[in-house]
């Protein structure tokens, strides 16, 4: 890869990643203001450029489009431990109390153009973040883990992704299109406090306090939209995984020596006009969270020599999710819309995989959302979308700390604003 690109993908990493342990897993709930508006239930809703992240099949129906936006996101994270009779304060396996992590408020921007070649097909780009994991806990959480004095503070990690996609999408006929997305991503990856680990990690010295390594990787996206008739549509989408170059400088953090792959998803989902301003839509996604080994690898093995960076080593031990999303559209006047959504998503992890998701406390599973479209003179419009994320909590045990319970936590709000266009 030449220096040039090299350059141009870290710039779209940092630009257009998504820095926090986001919503549905580390999945975002949806792309643009419009689709995060309803939960993200747009599979079968075309709604403009940035419908290429959910379904690419629907691009060759919007036609000319330039989008871009920016989110405010504000996540709160972290977790409890619990006391254990009888063990002094401070001498737990993770010392009592309520650590919460830095880092609450972060911006994320999208930018989306779809050009029509001819009546029939587009080209398209579409530049987002999908999702990542943060956290930073200003003490040195896992410290009785190790000798005194071998543990640096502050304790966490800071992920980011950001895909570039390139679509085509052509209409077939009059009621079926069909997309591709080929996809280049680029990660990057941090991790501080982690000194207890190395001695169980086949590299020792790749474990934590390395800075940030970054990786690249590709993959494919395949959408369809099949418009029935006048009132309902159906749409489907598959994301291959996304194959990714190691994180060398954390090969002895992550299971097959620093794989992190993305996982692959799919999307099923229709909408249907009840009146003809008046839209309901539902999606069912799936995220295969376990194909990736150093996310779905058990987090519950009994740490020794070797149980870290290899093969079958520890991982964050996640779940393949599914997520229900369900949105509704009410075009009030022909300048001014309303929408609202709600999604459903099932727990990435269980109680027993809880204490490297310390570091990873993906637990939000409900999401409320709102939004208003208004078309302005000239034909532009500006969107605007509201989410809220309720409290979730993940109680559990590990055999690394005995007896000791606790639990990790985690809420989010986020808004975002975005300006379309079609020419």
């Amino acid at each position: 890869m030449n220096r040039g690109f090299r350059t141009v993908v870290v710039l779209a990493a940092l630009l257009f990643s998504l820095p926090v342990a986001a919503t549905n897993g580390y999945w975002s709930h949806g792309f643009g203001p419009k689709s995060k508006s309803i939960a993200g239930a747009c599979v079968a809703m075309a709604f403009g450029g940035m419908c290429a992240a959910t379904n690419p099949g629907s691009l060759a129906i919007v036609g000319n489009r330039l989008e871009f936006g920016v989110a405010l996101f504000a996540p709160d994270r972290g977790f409890v431990a619990d006391p254990i009779t009888g063990v002094p304060a401070g001498s737990e396996p993770i010392p009592q109390g309520t650590y919460e992590s830095d880092n609450d408020f972060f911006l994320i921007p999208h930018f989306a153009y779809n050009r029509m070649l001819d009546d029939k097909s587009s080209i398209g780009i579409a530049i987002g973040g999908n999702g990542g994991m943060n956290t930073e806990y200003d003490a040195a959480v896992f410290r009785n883990f190790a000798a005194p004095g071998v543990t640096s503070s502050p304790t966490g990690i800071d992920m980011k992704q950001a895909f570039i996609g390139i679509t085509y999408s052509r209409r077939l006929d009059d009621q079926h299109s069909i997309g591709i997305t080929p996809i280049l991503a680029v990660q990057s990856f941090k991790a501080e406090g982690l000194e207890p680990f190395m001695g169980v990690s086949t590299a020792p010295g790749k474990v934590t306090n390395n800075g940030t390594d970054i990786s690249y990787g590709g993959g494919v996206k395949l959408g369809w939209l099949w418009q029935v008739n006048d009132r309902l549509n159906i749409g489907a989408s598959y994301q291959s995984r996304i194959y990714m170059t190691k994180f060398d400088d954390y090969k002895g953090l992550f299971a097959e020596q620093g794989d992190f792959d993305i996982p692959s998803n799919f999307d099923l989902g229709f909408a249907y006009k009840l009146t003809p301003e008046l839209t309901f839509a539902f999606d069912y996604q799936r995220i295969n969270f376990e194909e990736v080994a150093a996310i779905g690898n058990r987090a519950d093995l009994i740490l020794a020599p070797g149980t870290l960076g290899c093969d079958e080593c520890l991982g964050f031990g996640w779940d393949d999710v599914n997520v229900f999303k369900f949105g509704v559209q009410w075009q009030y006047r022909p300048d001014l819309a309303f929408r609202a959504g709600y999604s459903y998503a099932s727990d990435a992890f269980e109680g027993s995989q809880a204490l490297f998701n310390i570091l990873a406390p993906a637990v939000v599973k409900r999401h409320y959302t709102f939004g208003i479209g208004k078309t302005l003179p000239g034909g532009s419009e500006i969107n605007l979308a509201a989410a809220y994320m309720p409290t979730e909590r993940v109680y559990g045990t590990n055999p690394n700390t005995g007896p000791q319970t606790g639990n990790v936590f985690m809420d989010q709000w986020e808004l975002e604003i975005g300006w379309s266009t079609s020419f």
